[in-house]
C-alpha cells in the first residue's frame, strides 16, 4: 500500500513474524492483551484482509508535468455585523491541468473553503448548513465509537481550531447534525490576531470528512498586527498543505485495512501533495517580501519544508499568532493542525525560479518577476510581547499518558489518552481562570500532535524518561536533560508535538468559558480510534 503505514510499523510486523513461524509475541507494556475485552472478541487477533479486497490503481504524481497550474486563492469572506452563511456541499475540483475533476466535499464549493477574515473584539456569526449527500463516498468503520451502523452515514459539525469560544459554538464532536440541517455558531474573537482554521469534527468520521476536503482558514486581525507594516494584501498568501492518494482517474482513495468489517488504518499518508487544493502549482511573485500563512491540514503527514536553494525562512508566528521576535529557520517542521507564519524576501531573486520542497520533493514553485519594485513592508525586530508563564503560576499538575495498544503482530489497534476512552467519565476538570501544567507522557513510538480546544498554552520542555520504570511503578525517572522549546515554538500554541519516549510539559491558563471541550491527538486516524478525551472547565 503506497504510503499507508510507516516503515517503523512494517519493520515491527516482520520482525515479530521472524521470531517464529507465525508466533505472536506480546509486547512488554502496551499490547492489546493487557486491555479489557471489547465486545467479547479476542483482542490479540490480527485482522485478515477479505479475499476479494482489491486496491485500485493509484496515480503516480511524478508522471504529471509540474508547475503548470497557478496557485489557487480561496475567496475571502469578511465577518462582521451580518451573519455569514456557508454551505457544506459536494463538488468537483480539478487538482491538476492534466487530470479530470475530483469529487470533493467542501465548505462553499471548493477545497480549501473560503478564507474568513475577522477582527479581534468583533464577534462573528456563521450559519453552517449541511447540504451534503446522504451517503458517504469514503469507507466508514462501524466499529469506531460514534460511527456505529445505527448512526446516519453523513454527519458534520464545524470546529474553529484555535478559537476561544463558548462550548455551544466549539464544534463538540457529539454535536453533529445531518444533511438538511444547519447550526448557527457565534465566535466572540476576544483574542489576539492569529491564523485559526475551521474543519469538520463529527465523532467517528471527521477523518473522512477532512480527507474529503472539509477545511479552511480563519484569519483573525487586530490593530497591533496591522501597525507593524508586515507584507499584506496581495503579498500575504495562505498556503494550506495536505496529502492525498488518488486513483488513476483522479478520484480520492482512502486506504483501508482490507477487512471490510474493520477498515480503519492507523495512519493515512498520500503521495500527492496539495497546496491550496492544487497539485504542484506555481505562484508568480515580485522581487520583494511576502508573508505566507502555512497550515498543515493533512490527516497524518508531518511536513518538513525547505527552499530548494537552501535559503532560510524568517518565521514570525505560530499557532496562536506572532512570536516575540522573528526567528531564522532553515526548515519548517509542521505537524497536522499546526500553523506557521513566515516571511520570504525574493528581492535578490529577480527573474529566477525557486521551489518549495518537502524533504527533497517539490510541492510548489515560486516564479519571481524581473526588475525592481518598491517594497514598503517591514519585519520589526520586536513583534509583540510574549511573557513566559512561570511554573509557579500553576495550581495543579497532571500526568497524562499517550497510549497505543497493538495486536499480536505489532499493528496499532487502539490509541488512548491516559488509558481512557471518550465515553468514560471526565477526569480533567480545571477551574475557570486557573493555570495547570500538563505532562504528556508518550509511551508510544509515534510523535503525537496534541490539541486542546478553547485554550492557548506554552511549551515548558521535553525530557526523556525511563518508560519501563513508569510502566512498573508509575515513577518518573528522567534519562536526559530537559529540552526547552525551539525558538519557533516559544510563542503561544494550541498544538504541541509530543515526541516518543519523552515527557512533554505544557502550561495552560484556562481562561475563556466554562463548559465541556475536547483534547486529542491531531493525527486524525488516532483521534477517531479513541485518542480523544473530554475535559470540563468548571466555574471558579
Amino acid at each position: 500500500m503506497v504510503g499507508m503505514l510507516s516503515s517503523r510499523r512494517q519493520f515491527l510486523k516482520w520482525s515479530t513474524f521472524g521470531l517464529g513461524a507465525g508466533l505472536c509475541t506480546r509486547l512488554p507494556a502496551h499490547d492489546m492483551t493487557s486491555m479489557p475485552k471489547m465486545g467479547g472478541g479476542e483482542l490479540c487477533k490480527h485482522l485478515v484482509a477479505d479475499k476479494n479486497h482489491v486496491v485500485p490503481r493509484l496515480l503516480d504524481p511524478d508522471q504529471l508535468t509540474p508547475f503548470v497550474d497557478a496557485l489557487p486563492r480561496a475567496p475571502v469572506l469578511h465577518a462582521g455585523e451580518k451573519t455569514l452563511r456557508i454551505a457544506m456541499r459536494e463538488a468537483e475540483q480539478r487538482l491538476h491541468r492534466d487530470l479530470p475533476p475530483t469529487r470533493v466535499w467542501t465548505y462553499g464549493g471548493s477545497t480549501p473553503g473560503p478564507i474568513i477574515e475577522a477582527k479581534s473584539g468583533n464577534a462573528a456569526r456563521i450559519a453552517w448548513h449541511n447540504d451534503l449527500p446522504s451517503k458517504h463516498f469514503l469507507p466508514i468503520d462501524h466499529r469506531i465509537h460514534g460511527a456505529e451502523a445505527d448512526r446516519p452515514e453523513v454527519r458534520a459539525v464545524v470546529h474553529l481550531h484555535g478559537a476561544s469560544v463558548p462550548t455551544a459554538s466549539d464544534g463538540y464532536p457529539d454535536d453533529w447534525y445531518v444533511p438538511g440541517q444547519s447550526r448557527l455558531h457565534t465566535y466572540p474573537n476576544k483574542q489576539e490576531a492569529a491564523a485559526l482554521w475551521y474543519h469538520d469534527h463529527a465523532m467517528g468520521i471527521n477523518r473522512l470528512n477532512i480527507y474529503a476536503g472539509m477545511f479552511g482558514f480563519y484569519l483573525l486581525r487586530d490593530e497591533h498586527e496591522l501597525s507593524l507594516g508586515l507584507p499584506a494584501r496581495e503579498q500575504e498568501i495562505p498556503l494550506v498543505l495536505s496529502d492525498r492518494l488518488l486513483t488513476t482517474d483522479a478520484q480520492l482513495y482512502y486506504p483501508v485495512s482490507g477487512n471490510s468489517e474493520a477498515p480503519w488504518v492507523p495512519e493515512v499518508f498520500g503521495n500527492a501533495m496539495l497546496v491550496n487544493g492544487a497539485l504542484l502549482p506555481y505562484l508568480d511573485v515580485q522581487p520583494r517580501r511576502y508573508r505566507f500563512r502555512v497550515l498543515n491540514a493533512s490527516n497524518a503527514r508531518f511536513f518538513n519544508l525547505k527552499l530548494r536553494d537552501g535559503r532560510p525562512f524568517l518565521q514570525i508566528g505560530s499557532d496562536q499568532g506572532l512570536l516575540a521576535s522573528p526567528v531564522t529557520q532553515p526548515n519548517l517542521f509542521i505537524a497536522p493542525g499546526e500553523r506557521v507564519d513566515v516571511v520570504i524576501d525574493f528581492a535578490s531573486l529577480a527573474g529566477q525560479q525557486i521551489e518549495l520542497i518537502n524533504d527533497v520533493l517539490p510541492i510548489m514553485q515560486f516564479r519571481i518577476g524581473s526588475g525592481r519594485v518598491k517594497d514598503t513592508s517591514a519585519v520589526p525586530a520586536v513583534l509583540r510581547d510574549v511573557p513566559r508563564m512561570p511554573e509557579s503560576a500553576a495550581t495543579k499538575q497532571r500526568m497524562l499518558t499517550l497510549d497505543s495498544y497493538q495486536d499480536c503482530v505489532a499493528e496499532p489497534m487502539l490509541m488512548l489518552l491516559d488509558g481512557k476512552r471518550w465515553h468514560e467519565p471526565v477526569t480533567e476538570r480545571p477551574v475557570l481562570g486557573s493555570t495547570e501544567i500538563w505532562s504528556l507522557i508518550n509511551l508510544t513510538d509515534d510523535s503525537h500532535p496534541i490539541h486542546l480546544h478553547m485554550v492557548k498554552f506554552q511549551i515548558l520542555d521535553r525530557r526523556r524518561f525511563d518508560q519501563g520504570a513508569w510502566m512498573d511503578t508509575k515513577t518518573v525517572l528522567h534519562t536526559g536533560p530537559a529540552q526547552l522549546p525551539a525558538a519557533g515554538e516559544a510563542g503561544w500554541k494550541d498544538v504541541v508535538q509530543a515526541w516518543p519516549g519523552m515527557i512533554t510539559r505544557i502550561i495552560v491558563r484556562f481562561d475563556g468559558y466554562a463548559g465541556r471541550y475536547a483534547w486529542h491527538c491531531h493525527l486524525l486516524e488516532h483521534e477517531a480510534n479513541e485518542m480523544m478525551r473530554p475535559f470540563e472547565v468548571v466555574p471558579a
